[in-house]
């Protein structure tokens, strides 16, 4: 079996092949602009362009293209009297006290939305029928207006899809098209309606960018990872577009949990730092999801890991605001210029200052080490780069340096207090693992910020996400809107929609090759007390028990129970398959040192000890401070910290 993961982020594109039982790591620069480019360059460079491997692979084309603004044009056909509703959404302004806020255009203009018939009530009766002469309209509309993609999103069709589907047989086949119905079966109509159209708006990038990737790799069986967790094939991803919005990261959290279930780890609080930005999250057994994302200021109602972004990466630029304050990102200078040390053209003229630069200027980053030596680091460009914004706070270059470090991980560690503190959760009882190319550097001053006494560098950090792509399941997460007191139900009203939801995505994994005795099934309800807008997710056993835990639950998370009556609002589905059976490496114990040199570091006296990751043992500890060095990338170990090598050659973190 020839199995590789791939994760293109904004700087690098990471690659992990598992073949015979053992793994092989690779990164090179990202293409932005093509990024099967970057891929099939990583393919090529591993001798795999002619081999029959499975490949799957953390995209962000849809996630870049809702960022960008540079989705297709798309047609978003709804009810009448309905087309504003992308549009006002839920009335809520960004800023709520600025008088003059900034505008900004609406999801869909005006003259790309249009209302007809086929409009249904709570209950599901029909209020307006839709009509022929509706249908032969809309259809004289579209050859207007010549969309790339329509969304339709009818009031309540979650309850009754066929006008949806109606609309849907008449439109072009070369015309993408979405339905509520089918992307997102729940109430709420602006929030199904968002998720409808981004489906829309980046469903035909997807399938395109796929599509190549496949014609490019005709020996390679291609899947997708999605942002909750779970792969799918390449071949259906397109259709499902929304579900690819945090792709990537979810390839990190799959792969943060796998090796937190190696090392009996099981609470987790995670950071995956890379060239562009930092995901920060938290595992309890099992990866966490919300229904409550936002990319670009637009919510998503899809199921995705619950992750909170930043704009702080190795790229992050340093400036000098108005105030004379410096300043870290949230701008990054990607992979193309890339920091001043990469020694790219396009500095020549800027010389934009990086997180990258200034850990390279303190000495945690070996200029002849980076990507094992394949990638040499200039510190003159990097040291040319800060020397303007040293000298306008009157510091040394390497205060300044320090002065950037400092204020990124600030961000950081306010990142990580989200994912926790605010929400009642005491960091010092999590194990921080950090990952990511930049991760290990930052590693111990998080976890001194967050009062944290255990860390855990994973082996591979470098391309974790990389490798979250292989060890994660073929997975579907299905919904479907119920909306009804709890006691006024029985057992079998609820058993009988869950089985339709089972059988619809048995059926999908089943086009993917997944047999139905290796699916797992988890079944929840989404309950709030009568009259309340929000909800509890809790387990589905029966009736009773639903009840029961959410009343705990509630009690948990507001510190009280009501006397009301509990309401049932959306059923959810999770399927999991088997995943691959990825078996890491492990490591024997020796007496072998690997000492590889020693390095100089700013601001501690003595020169410090660089190791080799690749030759350390099983059981070697290593006291702080060191340099830790891979291929994909390199540890910190701060004074004050120590760290022991597992079995399987993880680093385990702890505060002396």
């Amino acid at each position: 079996m020839t199995l590789l993961g791939i994760d293109t982020g904004g700087t690098f594109t990471d690659f992990i092949l598992y073949r015979n039982g053992s793994l092989l790591t690779h990164k090179v620069l990202s293409t932005p602009k093509a990024p099967e480019l970057a891929i099939l360059q990583g393919i090529k460079d591993l001798g795999l362009l002619d081999t029959a491997i499975t490949i799957v692979h953390g995209s962000t084309v849809a996630t870049n293209a809702v960022l960008e603004g540079k989705g297709v044009t798309t047609v978003y056909i709804t009810n009448h009297g309905l087309g504003d509703v992308l549009s006002i959404g839920r009335q809520t302004r960004r800023e709520l006290y600025n008088l003059q806020p900034k505008k900004y255009p609406p999801p869909v203009a005006k003259e790309y939305c249009l209302e007809t018939g086929g409009r249904l009530s709570a209950s599901a009766e029909v209020i307006e029928p839709l009509t022929q002469q509706q249908l032969d309209e809309l259809l004289i509309q579209l050859k207007k207006l010549s969309p790339q993609a329509v969304a339709i999103n009818l009031l309540f069709s979650y309850l009754d899809d066929e006008a949806e589907k109606r609309i849907a047989d008449i439109i072009p086949k070369n015309i993408f098209v979405s339905r509520s119905s089918a992307v997102l079966a729940e109430y709420k109509e602006y929030e199904r309606g968002i998720a409808t159209w981004l489906n829309s708006y980046v469903g035909p990038l997807v399938q395109g960018y796929l599509q190549r990737l496949q014609d490019a790799l005709p020996n390679a069986t291609v899947a997708v990872m999605q942002s909750a967790g779970g792969t799918i094939a390449a071949k259906l991803a397109g259709q499902q577009a929304v579900h690819m919005l945090l792709s990537g990261p979810a390839g990190g959290l799959a792969a943060a949990k796998y090796m937190g279930d190696i090392t009996s780890q099981q609470r987790l609080l995670t950071f995956d730092m890379g060239g562009t930005s930092t995901d920060v999250a938290m595992i309890d057994g099992e990866l966490q999801l919300s229904n409550e994302g936002e990319i670009a200021g637009y919510p998503v109602a899809i199921p995705m890991v619950d992750m909170h972004t930043i704009g702080a990466g190795g790229g992050s630029i340093a400036s000098i605001d108005a105030g004379g304050l410096l300043q870290v990102g949230p701008e990054s200078a990607g992979a193309d210029p890339g920091p001043a040390c990469y020694g790219n053209a396009g500095h020549l003229q800027d010389m934009a200052a990086t997180v990258t630069d200034a850990n390279l200027i303190l000495g945690r980053l070996r200029s002849d080490a980076f990507l094992g030596g394949d990638m040499s680091l200039d510190i003159g460009e990097a040291q040319q780069a800060i020397q303007p914004i040293a000298e306008k706070l009157s510091l040394s270059i390497e205060d300044a340096a320090t002065g950037i470090i400092s204020i990124a991980n600030e961000h950081m560690a306010h990142a990580l207090r989200v994912m926790s503190v605010q929400r009642g959760i005491d960091p010092g009882e999590l194990s921080l693992v950090s990952f990511g190319g930049a991760g290990g550097l930052h590693v111990c001053a998080l976890a001194d910020a967050l009062a944290m006494r255990n860390a855990m560098v994973p082996r591979y950090a470098g391309v974790l996400s990389a490798l979250g792509m292989l060890v994660a399941p073929r997975a579907r997460q299905l919904s479907q809107t119920f909306n009804n007191l709890l006691n006024e139900l029985k057992n079998k009203d609820i058993e009988q929609r869950f089985s339709a939801l089972y059988q619809k995505g048995v059926a999908e994994l089943k086009q993917e090759g997944v047999v139905e005795k290796d699916i797992i099934a988890e079944y929840s309800l989404d309950c709030r007390y009568l009259g309340q807008s929000y909800f509890l997710n809790v387990k589905w056993l029966d009736i009773k028990s639903a009840a029961k835990d959410f009343q705990a639950s509630h009690e948990k998370r507001y510190g009280h129970q009501l006397e009301l009556e509990v309401e049932l609002v959306n059923l959810r589905l999770s399927l999991k398959s088997k995943a691959e059976d990825i078996q890491l490496p492990l490591i024997e114990k020796n007496k072998t040192s690997t000492k590889d040199n020693l390095a100089k570091l700013a601001g501690i006296e003595n020169a410090v000890p660089i190791y080799n990751r690749d030759g350390l043992s099983c059981g070697e500890k290593i006291t702080g401070p060191a340099l830790i060095t891979e291929t994909v990338s390199t540890t910190y170990l701060a004074p004050g910290w120590s760290c022991e090598v597992d079995k399987s050659a993880c680093l385990l973190l702890s505060k002396i």
